[in-house]
């Protein structure tokens, strides 16, 4: 065991494009999702050996379906890296993706590997229908089948109901608690999509998006470059009647991928390339579950004080915009958080959340950022349903 932690730098990250639930990348298994946006991270270093990848740890929300099988390993072997090279799958949920990212820079800062890859994949479109099992043999009646898309199924009875209620109501109770409006929901959904359109033609995203084999899809799908606060407006509450969460002030349905490339200083000498960043703390929290959207509020804050560093340091922030009112939320319950360094390229309520990459796409995205102003800190954290806050410091 080495004396003293070594630093841990992000050297490259790359993403696919977002696909809509139903769209253009839902004929793409979620293994071959990450498979691609590994072997597009690592062509874009062409001196390192793959053989030198000590681990590759993925984030998966789902792992019922098509990447049942360790999809972090598959992704290794279907992008042709050395049967050698091992590969992990991790399950935070929302935060799954982030946690890949910690949990390898964790074995770099320990010396059990000096490169790794982290990232996350979901295909919420190809995401299965489960029957389960039934209590006894031969059964008389009919068996339920549950969709593994979102959200909770096959619940524990003993659970309390409070904390079991559709992700959207607790979206809803935020929104109540800091009396959030429907018109303020819908006016940062609006800037999400304004930044994230804003974000692309001025090609801010080029650094960081590779494409899709095979795929036609030039840009993240879900973007609306034409909605407006009127057609907002337009839109009925989905989980409540009389309530404020609609589909036009909420994330959507998605699929995707995003990977990291991670090292220390040897590793860097490997590589032969200067890093966008460097890994400065992480925490992760729990909370009420009904109230899960608030659960980056404590993580920020436990993160900021590891990191030695206060909100007045932060150059640009990524939040993870679960739903509108979760994101006003956080901002609602952190007043010292300047809101104009929020999502400054667009949020997912524009982006889109395929769930067990964003962690990932998010601590890519501040990387990139710092890489682009030439110094700074920044912030990625995103809420995790079933009552989990992530949040990651980034400098450079």
């Amino acid at each position: 065991m080495n004396e003293r932690l070594r630093d841990v730098y992000v050297v490259d990250a790359v993403r696919t494009p977002i696909g809509r639930y139903g769209g253009a990348l839902s004929s793409v298994r979620p293994d071959d999702l990450a498979a691609g946006v590994l072997r597009g991270l690592l062509d874009r270093s062409p001196a390192l050996d793959p053989a030198l990848v000590g681990d590759v740890l993925f984030g998966n929300a789902n792992g019922a379906g098509e990447e049942n099988r360790d999809v972090a390993r598959m992704a290794v072997l279907l992008a042709g890296l050395p049967v050698a090279v091992p590969g992990a799958t991790v399950n935070r949920l929302c935060g799954s993706g982030m946690e890949a990212v910690i949990q390898a820079a964790r074995a770099v800062a320990l010396g059990d590997a000096s490169i790794a890859v982290a990232g996350g994949v979901e295909s919420m479109s190809r995401a299965p229908w489960v029957l389960p099992k039934p209590d006894r043999a031969f059964p008389v009646g009919n068996q339920q089948l549950y969709s593994t898309t979102l959200g909770w199924r096959m619940v524990n009875p003993r659970m309390p109901e409070e904390w079991t209620i559709p992700l959207g109501e607790s979206a809803e109770l935020i929104a109540d608690k800091y009396r959030i409006t429907r018109e303020t929901q819908d006016a940062f959904a609006l800037a999400s999509h304004e930044k994230a359109s804003r974000a692309w033609k001025d090609g801010a995203y080029d650094a960081e998006v590779v494409p899709v084999d095979g795929v036609d899809l030039p840009r993240d799908e879900g973007i609306r470059d034409d909605t407006s606060l009127e057609a907002l407006a337009r839109l009925k509450p989905v989980f409540r009647k009389g309530g404020t969460v609609t589909a036009g002030n909420a994330s959507p349905l998605n699929d995707g991928a995003a990977a990291l490339l991670l090292a220390d200083e040897a590793g860097l000498a490997e590589i032969g390339r200067e890093p966008l960043a460097r890994i400065r703390a992480s925490a992760v929290t729990g909370i009420d579950p009904q109230y899960f959207g608030l659960g980056p509020v404590d993580a920020i804050r436990k993160a900021l004080t590891k990191a030695g560093r206060d909100f007045h340091d932060l150059h640009t922030v990524e939040l993870n915009e679960a739903y509108a009112a979760q994101a006003l939320g956080c901002l609602a319950a952190l007043p010292d958080l300047d809101p104009g360094l929020l999502n400054p390229r667009g949020g997912a309520v524009a982006l889109g959340h395929p769930l067990g990459a964003s962690g990932a796409r998010i601590t890519g995205a501040v990387a990139h950022q710092l890489s682009a102003a030439g110094s700074g800190t920044g912030l990625a954290a995103l809420c995790i349903g079933v009552g989990q806050g992530m949040a990651l410091i980034l400098e450079r």
